[in-house]
């Protein structure tokens, strides 16, 4: 007899502005080493290293700037409007005003 199959475990969305950045710092390492290797001064590979380093934080800060603001969207496509004076609508599905029966319909 088959064990009873369970509901598939959702796995948690994959963090991909953190595996850009740790791409990049191993690129900010690896770059003036293949650089002092193949013959640049070790002052040049450095400066390049630097360089690297600044535009990797800048990226990461703006990934980071990014996500909240998608996180934010997100919440707020949650929260269902309530138009344009709040309240429920009710005139737009035929609330309002009825006459209870006493007025005779022709």
């Amino acid at each position: 007899m088959p064990a009873p199959r369970t509901a598939p475990r959702k796995r948690p969305a994959p963090d991909t502005a953190s595996d850009v950045v740790r791409w990049a710092a191993f690129s900010c390492v690896l770059v003036p080493v293949v650089l002092v290797y193949y013959g640049t001064s070790p002052a040049g590979a450095i400066s390049t290293m630097l360089g690297l380093t600044t535009v990797t934080g800048v990226c990461r800060a703006l990934l980071r700037e990014s996500e909240r603001g998608a996180a934010q969207v997100t919440a707020e496509e949650r929260v269902p409007h309530r138009g344009r004076h709040g309240g429920n609508g009710t005139r737009a599905y035929g609330g309002g005003r009825h006459s209870k029966g006493s007025t005779p319909i022709v």
